[in-house]
């Protein structure tokens, strides 16, 4: 038996994939824990889960698009939770004494406790946008994205080994996604492409499922967590757009309460959906392109139509458009009559289904949360590592 320490930030779109590796783990007889706030990830892992709590703390908003984005990611989210968590995270570590350490792309403090303690580490990437390293063409990037690393090293203390990427297992990297969105990437051999992991969900009892209608084709429009200069407008304007798509059509909208007023009867409102259970009922899905979203559709055949707003989402809503599954919009400028139009062609034209299928097939066979346990296993067999980390000395106790 070997024990598995998640470290992940405590967001359900990143917590989630861990539950379902998790199981496959747990299933094989290994022990695993995660660090991260108490209060975010309890409700999400259930009672029965071993959580090391790092406490927690409110971020700044990150609502912008391109290198920007990135900028603002790093500075308003990743280095300060890095600091924060640092020391829970090595606190874990010495109690849990775990065999490796799987980190998500954007919370590495598990890489740098993993360093610390001379430890395999494993990266979990959520998304595309350091996979594919859309902005690598930009070296300005790039190199101020490595600063923002030197100062994490400098935050824990160590010295950083030559080449290491924080972002990067140099030992293996879990992606979830396949070849189907990513297209002909070239990636190195560790890097493994497992598609969605996708796991079972508390019920919603909530769900008016008697109002959803099966003679009538369905579209989901949903935008999770949106950035204020959008929150009041994004709504009218999609509603606007959704309400008269014929009487064939029923439309479910997910909003926070207050944020569609009067409805019209044949649109079901809601604030939340049992987004995986509803998913194989649907024939389209109008949202703002983040990752785990598209995967769901995806991963069910069903199209897309997309109005990617910050961070991942205009790179995952790009490789959607390139593997033929949806469309894109503007989320700025769509206008109720454009969006309308794009969702019909997306209903009507079956080359999108078809597409969505296609990928849908490509996650399916990359297989998911098995693959991830087979990979983790195999790692920790072989260590055959390419790289072997060394716990440095310091003075004092841990961080």
């Amino acid at each position: 038996m070997s024990r598995f320490l998640f470290t992940v930030q405590p967001l359900a779109g990143h917590v989630n994939p861990t539950i379902a590796i998790a199981r496959a783990l747990t299933d094989r007889g290994h022990e695993v824990a995660w660090t991260g706030s108490e209060l975010a990830m309890r409700p999400l892992l259930g009672p029965d889960a071993t959580i090391f709590p790092t406490g927690s703390r409110l971020y700044r908003d990150q609502g912008r698009q391109g290198a920007y984005a990135m900028k603002t990611l790093w500075q308003s989210f990743i280095v300060p939770f890095t600091k924060f968590t640092l020391p829970a995270v090595d606190k874990a570590v010495l109690e849990f004494r775990p065999d490796a350490i799987l980190v998500d792309q954007h919370a590495p403090a598990g890489a740098l406790v993993a360093h610390r303690h001379g430890l395999p580490w494993v990266t979990l990437a959520p998304s595309s946008i350091e996979l594919t390293r859309p902005f690598r063409a930009l070296p300005k990037v790039e190199e101020w994205v490595r600063g923002q690393m030197d100062r994490l090293w400098a935050m824990a203390d160590l010295t950083q080994e030559d080449g290491l990427d924080l972002r990067f297992s140099p030992y293996l990297v879990l992606a979830f996604t396949s070849t189907a969105l990513t297209g002909p990437y070239p990636l190195p051999e560790h890097y493994a492409l497992i598609g969605p992991v996708l796991a079972e969900r508390p019920p919603e009892p909530d769900f008016p499922w008697d109002r959803v209608d099966p003679d009538r084709r369905k579209v989901l429009a949903c935008f999770g967590t949106l950035v204020p200069e959008y929150a009041n407008d994004i709504y009218p304007r999609a509603v606007a757009a959704l309400e008269p798509l014929g009487a064939d059509v029923q439309t479910i909208v997910v909003a926070p309460p207050g944020a569609v007023t009067d409805p019209p009867e044949h649109m079901l409102v809601t604030h939340r959906v049992p987004m995986l259970e509803l998913m194989p009922h649907l024939d389209a899905v109008v949202c703002h392109g983040g990752m785990n979203t598209v995967c769901e559709a995806l991963a069910e055949g069903v199209p897309l139509v997309m109005a990617p707003l910050i961070n991942d989402q205009p790179v995952t809503a790009e490789q959607v458009v390139a593997a033929g599954a949806g469309i894109r919009v503007h989320a700025a400028r769509f206008t109720p009559d454009g969006l309308r139009d794009t969702v019909r062609t997306v209903l009507d034209d079956p080359s999108y289904r078809a597409a969505a299928r296609t990928v849908g097939d490509s996650f399916a066979a990359a297989g998911g949360a098995t693959a991830a346990a087979g990979h983790l296993e195999r790692l920790l067999l072989s260590r055959t590592a390419t790289y072997t980390a060394r716990p440095l000395s310091r003075s004092g106790n841990p961080l």
